[in-house]
């Protein structure tokens, strides 16, 4: 019976005499409606090729004949185009909406998004570079040992697939978290067991993770360095904090300008981010003190401080913190390379769990290939190599940028003396415009950015900010005497 109902619909009865179960009218007939009103919809869009007669039946489990059928009526009602030898074509203009769509004003609902996202966040901090390169916050990844890394890569790999390719933990891997508690305390004399280590997606997500935890929307007042780290004051203003910016000098933040309601205080004192200064012994035993009184955390970014120049680095607030206030953070973007993504948090017990916990809802876990790699990376050497040969380097450009600037540059700009990190900044005198310069330096092939552009008012004082990631030792004199000569009247 089944064959003789085919046979007759494949030849016998090409229009489709076959039924459908319950619906009373046969293949042809739903077929076409269906496809017509694909068209006429505008889902198929005019100039689009139809599958071939074989084709659609097979997809449709239908006759070729059938689908020839289909075709024809669309061709008679004038919704597509035959070609010979190109096929079935949708015509261009076929699609007749049934009513136009209902006006819509896209703002009430972006009326919806919380006032921090609603500029679009931040800026690329990847910018065009230029023949003297001084942009800030980018390490020299030339020198980096690729080799080295593709090597511990592909071992990776290998212990990956072993491992099946499951779901790690979400704190970190621990062979690395155990490697990241031996390097920061040995580099950074940071007081910490693996059991304190909280991998996450480089620096930013820590911070990211620690406001989601600690900050209370339209409470938490958050203090932070001005001129500061836009993102971090970004990310804790997308919580909800109320910022309080703190002025900063010579000594690093001010710590007598805190307010008295702060619970949560952000600060680089290390190597304070523009400026450069390093929070003084006295100003970190004042914050500490200052954080004991008022219950307050403080949010300790430690960024580039594995770079010291010159003399013994002053010893990390979590170092110093004896109650469990600070929370340490830092990341290897400036030790190896942006991309690879991957920083910590050096976390008080108290925290760590809710911290882990917003880690899961946030990615769930770094990829676990970086992280093998990353732990032998640290425990064969390679890291603590990379990090004295680039001292070294750095060292010298320091010492070369700031030598040419009080040579050249020194009735312009007064240098804030620094000694650790990948950059360093100059002021301008009173009434000199930074902006203004920065802009003809940039169209003389000079990349250098303003410390004005890293304060929330865009108020008080101003100067210039010197990277040394992306210049060599050698084109340094000659960078600065081209920025000389611009000051000329």
């Amino acid at each position: 019976m089944k064959r003789s109902n085919q046979r007759k619909d494949d030849g016998a009865n090409p229009a489709g005499a076959a039924t459908v179960a319950g619906r009373g009218d046969t293949l042809t007939e739903r077929l076409h409606r269906e496809l017509k009103a694909e068209i006429l919809s505008g889902r198929r869009i005019g100039g689009t090729r139809l599958p071939s007669t074989r084709q659609f039946g097979v997809q449709a489990g239908v006759s070729r004949n059938i689908v020839l059928a289909v075709y024809d009526l669309l061709l008679s009602e004038g919704l597509v185009v035959s070609r010979r030898g190109a096929g079935t074509f949708v015509r261009d203009g076929a699609a007749r909406p049934s009513q136009p769509p209902p006006a819509f004003d896209p703002r009430v609902l972006q009326a919806r998004i919380r006032s921090p996202w609603r500029d679009g966040g931040l800026t690329d901090p990847i910018a065009a570079s230029a023949p003297f390169d001084f942009r800030i916050g980018i390490p020299d990844t030339r020198r980096f040992p690729h080799d080295v890394w593709r090597r511990s890569i592909a071992r990776a790999a290998r212990e990956l697939a072993r491992r099946g390719g499951n779901l790690g933990p979400s704190d970190g891997l621990a062979p690395l978290r155990a490697a990241i508690a031996r390097h920061v305390s040995f580099a950074r004399a940071v007081a910490c067991t693996a059991d304190d280590i909280i991998v996450t997606a480089g620096a930013q997500q820590a911070l990211d993770l620690i406001a989601r935890v600690l900050v209370t929307p339209n409470r938490t007042v958050a203090a932070v360095e001005d001129p500061g780290y836009p993102p971090a004051a970004h990310v804790l203003a997308a919580a909800g904090a109320r910022l309080h910016p703190v002025a900063v000098d010579a000594q690093g933040l001010v710590v007598d300008a805190l307010p008295r309601a702060a619970t949560l205080i952000y600060t680089t004192p290390s190597h304070q981010f523009p400026l450069g200064a390093v929070l003084s012994a006295q100003r970190r035993a004042a914050l500490i003190a200052f954080a004991h009184a008022r219950g307050a955390v403080i949010i300790e970014d430690d960024y580039d401080g594995e770079f010291r120049h010159h003399g013994r680095p002053l010893d990390a607030l979590q170092t110093l913190d004896r109650a469990g206030q600070v929370i340490y953070v830092g990341t290897f973007s400036k030790s190896l390379f942006p991309a690879l993504r991957l920083g910590f948090i050096v976390a008080p017990p108290w925290l760590r769990r809710a911290l882990v916990a917003a880690k899961q809802l946030a990615d769930w876990q770094c990829p676990l290939l970086e992280q093998i790699a990353l732990a032998h990376f640290i425990d064969d050497g390679h890291l603590a190599r990379h990090v004295r040969r680039m001292r070294r380097i750095y060292a010298e450009r320091h010492d070369a940028l700031t030598a040419a600037i009080q040579r050249d540059l020194g009735k312009a700009l007064t240098l804030i003396p620094s000694s650790s990190g990948l950059h360093l900044a100059a002021l301008t005198a009173p009434g000199k415009s930074a902006a203004a310069l920065a802009t003809r330096a940039r169209n003389a092939g000079i990349a250098i950015q303003t410390a004005r552009a890293y304060r929330r008012d865009h108020g008080g004082g101003d100067g210039l900010v010197f990277g040394i990631g992306q210049i060599e030792t050698d084109a340094i004199d000659t960078a600065i005497r081209r920025l000389a000569r611009l000051l000329t009247p």
